[in-house]
């Protein structure tokens, strides 16, 4: 029975080595899982905050605040206006 006893301890202290590496890597899986969702939530936080950018940005009133303060446009008047006439085409067709 001496012999029997040894290999029982040894597979015993293997499954007892295994039980305590996998908890350990379960528990590195907890921490990595958690950062993994602690970046989702940073990254969907920054979407939000540069779609709400995006919005301000386009909006019609500041768009024409820019064109009128910083690249000091006007708007169009007719007595301003210049049309183009474009000229007729060269009967005959000319080459």
């Amino acid at each position: 029975m001496g012999r029997a006893s040894l290999v029982v301890a040894a597979l015993l202290m293997l499954s007892a080595i295994s039980l305590v590496t996998s908890r350990y890597q379960a528990r590195q899986l907890y921490i990595e899982l958690g950062r993994g969702q602690a970046e989702a939530r940073d990254l969907d936080t920054n979407w939000r905050r540069l779609q709400l950018e995006r919005a301000e940005l386009a909006r019609n009133a500041r768009v024409d605040r820019a064109a009128r303060e910083e690249l000091k446009m006007i708007p169009i008047v007719p007595d301003r206006t210049i049309y183009m006439v474009q000229p007729a085409p060269i009967a005959g067709g000319a080459q």
